[in-house]
């Protein structure tokens, strides 16, 4: 892509924080005039040593009240542009496109009462900018949040989750949001074990949520990894859950900008 100062602006790395060796969230100062909605994503970009441009997709976990960009980032070895990604520290520079992207937002739903936030790795990074978003708590009556990750130590922003029931805004529908953490590679004290489609396959998930998937009352995102995504969806497919389209209103959004 050829750099043009009319579709980026030059954003201040403000903060970088290591999670695991491949697991990283950095955040950066906000131009005033970039909007988005809960649950869209950015375009960033890297300069690299050569000067060369390259630019990736990743989603907002910040709200889109905060007055900073946030973001969850998985360093992909030898990959261009997460390699570079990973090396800049607080000042440097990052490029941000000036629009917002995607459609895993509320408003790909008209109605329902559950919303099931299905995520895997990174892909709970829209989410989180969700729940931060006062519209959701407004909107359903039960919120449950699924976080799958290999290991325990990737279960990342435990802290804001936690978090979000002390917020004065949040405080009286804090009962709606059920969280469960899943663990696919060992097991983890609090958490489920196995993949989501398994843990749906099987009954548990929806035991731990103590509500049940349905057409009637679910409304399902998913985002995460690529195979994820499609496996649960004609998984969802069977029990009488569709795509939801702007032409046809339906119970499952998804996001692919992978």
């Amino acid at each position: 892509m050829t750099d043009n100062t009319e579709k980026f602006t030059r954003q201040t790395l403000i903060d970088v924080q290591p999670l695991t060796s491949h697991l990283f969230t950095l955040r950066t100062t906000r131009d005033r005039g970039f909007r988005f909605r809960a649950g869209q994503f950015a375009r960033l970009g890297v300069v690299k040593p050569d000067g060369s441009t390259v630019w990736r997709a990743y989603s907002m976990v910040s709200s889109p009240f905060d007055e900073f960009l946030e973001f969850f980032s998985i360093v992909v070895p030898d990959g261009e542009f997460t390699s570079e990604l990973s090396r800049l520290k607080p000042g440097d520079s990052l490029l941000v496109d000036r629009q917002a992207f995607g459609y895993l937002t509320l408003d790909r739903f008209v109605d329902g009462r559950d919303l099931w936030l299905l995520s895997t790795g990174t892909g709970v990074a829209p989410f989180l900018s969700i729940l931060q978003d006062f519209e959701v708590w407004e909107k359903f009556e039960r919120i449950i949040l699924v976080y799958s990750v290999r290991e325990a130590r990737e279960l990342a922003y435990q802290e804001l989750i936690e978090g979000l029931a002390r917020r004065d805004y949040l405080a009286e529908y804090a009962h709606k949001l059920r969280f469960i953490a899943t663990v696919t590679r060992e097991q983890y004290p609090g958490a489920l074990n196995g993949r989501i489609t398994t843990l749906i396959e099987n009954g548990e998930l929806e035991q731990a949520a103590g509500v049940a998937l349905t057409p009637e009352h679910s409304r399902v995102m998913l985002c995460g990894n690529p195979q994820m995504i499609d496996d649960t969806r004609q998984l969802l497919k069977t029990r009488g859950l569709r795509l939801s389209l702007t032409r046809r209103p339906g119970q499952v959004a998804v996001e692919n900008y992978w």
